[in-house]
């Protein structure tokens, strides 16, 4: 699994409006039809929530602590949501059942609890977490795929299936702890996101962090110092991974989200964070509190017109200034 390069993505929570363009970008490109309806190569949960597919944390899978493999479960076609649609006329004009399956009413699908979040009035709170395949440095679906189908990329470390060589064995599956491998029960493989390769070699970015309304997505190489990945990741240190703790060494990488302060019963500012430091570190590990710092400090500097590195990356003045691809 050696590579020449890793391509990474940074995504800043503190930017994502949950608009899913991203995940309209994705699945008009790559997953709209030919059994892969119900996959969601990119999608935005809340957070917290229970996840795409339904509570996929704990359904396990990577590594234990001593690097050993470890298989979890598939999800169900429930856990992903089965695909339906709207008869919109009816559900418009007359307000009869909108759905399309007759005598079944989804009860789960991408993006089901959206928006709800935790926590009571007026400290309630929630945040958007955007996935994808962390294309990682090592990938439980290649340790576990018994055909060999799995592999990096040499010159980009991106990690894609060998449609010729998957017999649909879905052990890949089962070992991913984010599950984004996916079977398609049509062509009877497995299928995931390829970071838009094709357009990668064309020197553009993937289409869910070109269609990126908030700007909330940086592209580029890990040893590129004068990146944007490198400065998020290994210089200023505010970029986490996802679940770490896993083993599989994600390339995906994101800024935590900030928090509004708490509200006593009086209505006064408690010095206190509405979102749980502690269920933060859940997500992005113990650097989390540090990171948070960190930023805090940047935006400070800023606001008193020191200026600041780190802030002016962050802000993405320019698109294309996102992207480094070469």
């Amino acid at each position: 699994m050696t590579v020449k390069r890793q391509l990474s993505m940074v995504m800043d929570l503190n930017k994502c409006i949950g608009c899913q363009t991203c995940t309209a970008a994705c699945k008009l490109m790559w997953t709209n039809r030919n059994g892969r309806e119900f996959m969601y190569w990119n999608n935005v949960e809340s957070q917290p929530g229970k996840g795409y597919p339904r509570d996929y944390e704990n359904m396990g899978g990577g590594f234990d602590a001593d690097g050993a493999l470890r298989l979890g479960r598939q999800p169900s076609q429930e856990d992903y949501g089965i695909p339906w649609e709207y008869n919109y006329e009816e559900a418009l004009m007359t307000g009869t059942d909108p759905w399309l399956r007759p005598n079944v009413k989804p009860t789960w699908g991408a993006n089901w609890d959206e928006d709800e979040g935790t926590g009571d009035y007026p400290n309630s709170y929630y945040f958007y977490l955007p996935r994808l395949c962390n294309h990682c440095a090592n990938p439980a679906c290649l340790a576990a795929c018994t055909r060999n189908a799995i592999y990096k990329r040499q010159e980009d470390g991106i990690v894609l299936v060998d449609q010729e060589r998957c017999r649909g064995y879905r052990y890949c599956v089962n070992a991913c702890p984010y599950k984004k491998i996916y079977f398609n029960e049509e062509i009877s493989k497995s299928e995931k996101c390829i970071f838009c390769y094709p357009r990668i070699e064309k020197g553009l970015p993937t289409a869910c962090a070109q269609q990126c309304v908030g700007r909330i997505r940086w592209i580029g190489y890990r040893d590129d110092e004068d990146g944007p990945i490198h400065q998020l990741v290994d210089k200023y240190k505010v970029a986490l991974p996802l679940h770490a703790e896993w083993g599989t060494q994600p390339n995906v990488f994101y800024v935590p989200p900030t928090s509004p302060p708490k509200f006593g019963e009086n209505g006064e500012q408690l010095d206190e964070s509405r979102i749980p430091l502690s269920y933060l570190e859940s997500l992005f590990g113990p650097r989390t509190g540090e990171a948070l710092d960190t930023l805090a400090e940047a935006r400070q500097a800023k606001a008193d017109g020191r200026g600041s590195e780190l802030m002016d990356i962050l802000i993405g003045y320019k698109h294309s200034e996102m992207f480094k691809l070469s």
